[in-house]
Protein backbone atom coordinates (compact mmCIF):
# COMPACT_ATOMS: atom_id res chain seq x y z
CA UNK A 1 0.00 0.00 0.00
CA UNK A 2 1.61 3.27 -0.92
CA UNK A 3 1.55 6.08 1.63
CA UNK A 4 1.12 9.94 0.95
CA UNK A 5 3.71 11.92 2.32
CA UNK A 6 3.27 15.81 2.98
CA UNK A 7 5.27 18.13 2.81
CA UNK A 8 5.21 22.08 1.70
CA UNK A 9 7.06 23.46 -1.15
CA UNK A 10 7.71 26.77 -1.84
CA UNK A 11 5.64 27.74 -5.21
CA UNK A 12 7.78 30.94 -5.38
CA UNK A 13 10.58 29.12 -4.85
CA UNK A 14 10.26 26.33 -7.37
CA UNK A 15 9.20 29.20 -10.11
CA UNK A 16 11.93 30.75 -9.33
CA UNK A 17 13.91 27.47 -9.92
CA UNK A 18 12.28 26.87 -13.00
CA UNK A 19 12.69 30.62 -14.52
CA UNK A 20 16.40 30.27 -13.77
CA UNK A 21 17.78 29.33 -16.89
CA UNK A 22 21.08 29.59 -15.85
CA UNK A 23 23.06 26.93 -17.11
CA UNK A 24 25.94 26.81 -14.79
CA UNK A 25 23.48 25.88 -11.97
CA UNK A 26 21.34 22.57 -11.54
CA UNK A 27 18.37 22.82 -9.49
CA UNK A 28 16.91 20.28 -7.30
CA UNK A 29 13.42 19.33 -4.92
CA UNK A 30 14.21 17.21 -2.20
CA UNK A 31 11.11 15.22 -2.47
CA UNK A 32 11.70 14.52 1.78
CA UNK A 33 11.98 17.93 2.48
CA UNK A 34 10.51 20.25 0.07
CA UNK A 35 13.52 22.04 -0.28
CA UNK A 36 14.83 23.44 -3.29
CA UNK A 37 18.27 23.82 -3.76
CA UNK A 38 21.27 24.00 -6.34
CA UNK A 39 24.37 23.18 -7.29
CA UNK A 40 27.18 23.93 -10.21
CA UNK A 41 26.10 21.98 -12.80
CA UNK A 42 30.31 21.68 -13.51
CA UNK A 43 29.65 18.61 -10.76
CA UNK A 44 33.26 19.41 -9.05
CA UNK A 45 31.38 19.21 -5.71
CA UNK A 46 31.50 14.80 -6.06
CA UNK A 47 30.76 14.71 -2.60
CA UNK A 48 27.26 16.71 -3.24
CA UNK A 49 26.52 15.33 -6.76
CA UNK A 50 27.50 11.44 -5.06
CA UNK A 51 24.30 12.08 -2.52
CA UNK A 52 22.44 13.53 -5.18
CA UNK A 53 23.16 10.03 -7.25
CA UNK A 54 23.17 7.73 -4.36
CA UNK A 55 19.18 9.32 -3.35
CA UNK A 56 17.87 9.36 -6.66
CA UNK A 57 14.71 8.89 -5.91
CA UNK A 58 14.65 11.47 -3.25
CA UNK A 59 16.14 14.38 -4.97
CA UNK A 60 14.57 15.51 -8.33
CA UNK A 61 15.79 18.03 -10.90
CA UNK A 62 14.24 20.77 -12.08
CA UNK A 63 14.13 21.97 -15.64
CA UNK A 64 15.58 24.70 -16.90
CA UNK A 65 13.81 27.31 -18.58
CA UNK A 66 15.30 27.62 -21.99
CA UNK A 67 15.92 29.76 -24.53
CA UNK A 68 13.58 27.25 -26.87
CA UNK A 69 10.90 28.23 -23.99
CA UNK A 70 11.62 31.61 -24.25
CA UNK A 71 11.24 31.48 -28.09
CA UNK A 72 7.74 29.84 -27.97
CA UNK A 73 6.15 32.49 -25.60
CA UNK A 74 7.25 35.46 -27.52
CA UNK A 75 6.11 33.56 -31.47
CA UNK A 76 2.72 32.99 -29.57
CA UNK A 77 2.55 36.28 -28.04
CA UNK A 78 3.47 38.19 -31.07
CA UNK A 79 0.55 36.78 -32.76
CA UNK A 80 -2.07 37.87 -30.40
CA UNK A 81 -0.88 41.52 -31.10
CA UNK A 82 -3.39 43.43 -32.89
CA UNK A 83 -1.16 47.00 -33.68
CA UNK A 84 0.58 45.32 -36.81
CA UNK A 85 3.54 47.66 -36.24
CA UNK A 86 4.63 46.41 -33.19
CA UNK A 87 3.73 42.55 -34.05
CA UNK A 88 6.42 43.74 -37.48
CA UNK A 89 8.63 45.19 -34.80
CA UNK A 90 8.55 42.16 -32.71
CA UNK A 91 8.64 39.55 -35.59
CA UNK A 92 11.63 41.51 -37.17
CA UNK A 93 13.26 41.09 -33.29
CA UNK A 94 12.52 37.79 -33.17
CA UNK A 95 13.87 36.56 -37.10
CA UNK A 96 16.99 38.26 -35.99
CA UNK A 97 15.99 41.01 -39.12
CA UNK A 98 16.79 45.15 -38.48
CA UNK A 99 15.63 47.42 -37.05
CA UNK A 100 15.86 45.08 -34.20
CA UNK A 101 16.42 45.23 -29.74
CA UNK A 102 15.32 43.31 -26.80
CA UNK A 103 12.15 42.46 -26.42
CA UNK A 104 11.71 44.20 -23.11
CA UNK A 105 13.42 47.37 -24.13
CA UNK A 106 10.14 47.39 -27.36
CA UNK A 107 7.67 46.45 -24.80
CA UNK A 108 8.72 49.28 -22.38
CA UNK A 109 7.42 51.54 -25.16
CA UNK A 110 3.97 49.62 -24.96
CA UNK A 111 3.16 49.15 -21.45
CA UNK A 112 -0.44 47.68 -22.26
CA UNK A 113 1.46 44.94 -24.22
CA UNK A 114 4.15 44.85 -22.18
CA UNK A 115 1.90 43.70 -19.14
CA UNK A 116 -0.10 41.20 -21.54
CA UNK A 117 3.40 39.54 -22.11
CA UNK A 118 3.92 39.14 -18.76
CA UNK A 119 0.86 37.68 -17.89
CA UNK A 120 1.24 35.00 -20.86
CA UNK A 121 4.34 34.35 -19.63
CA UNK A 122 3.29 33.71 -15.98
CA UNK A 123 0.37 31.93 -17.48
CA UNK A 124 2.93 29.69 -19.37
CA UNK A 125 5.51 29.06 -16.75
CA UNK A 126 2.40 27.86 -13.89
CA UNK A 127 0.84 25.48 -16.33
CA UNK A 128 4.82 23.73 -17.29
CA UNK A 129 4.94 24.06 -13.60
CA UNK A 130 1.70 21.80 -13.02
CA UNK A 131 2.49 19.71 -15.60
CA UNK A 132 5.72 18.83 -14.40
CA UNK A 133 4.42 18.80 -10.73
CA UNK A 134 2.11 15.92 -12.23
CA UNK A 135 4.35 14.37 -14.18
CA UNK A 136 6.47 13.54 -11.55
CA UNK A 137 3.33 12.78 -8.95
CA UNK A 138 3.70 15.90 -6.96
CA UNK A 139 0.28 17.40 -6.15
CA UNK A 140 -0.93 20.53 -4.47
CA UNK A 141 -3.32 20.81 -1.71
CA UNK A 142 -5.68 21.98 -4.14
CA UNK A 143 -5.54 18.86 -6.13
CA UNK A 144 -5.52 16.67 -2.97
CA UNK A 145 -8.46 18.25 -1.39
CA UNK A 146 -10.29 18.63 -5.42
CA UNK A 147 -9.78 14.58 -5.05
CA UNK A 148 -11.04 14.12 -1.63
CA UNK A 149 -14.37 16.10 -2.60
CA UNK A 150 -14.96 13.62 -5.27
CA UNK A 151 -14.41 10.89 -3.13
Amino acid sequence: MATIHSVEISWEDLLGAFTSGQPDKAYYLDRLTGEIFFVPATKDNNEVWQQIQNNGERFLEIPPFDYRSERQILSEFVELILDLELRNLLSNSLSGKKPYGKIEDILSFYPNEEERFALLKDQFLSNRLKTWMEENNLFTADTVLQGLKHA
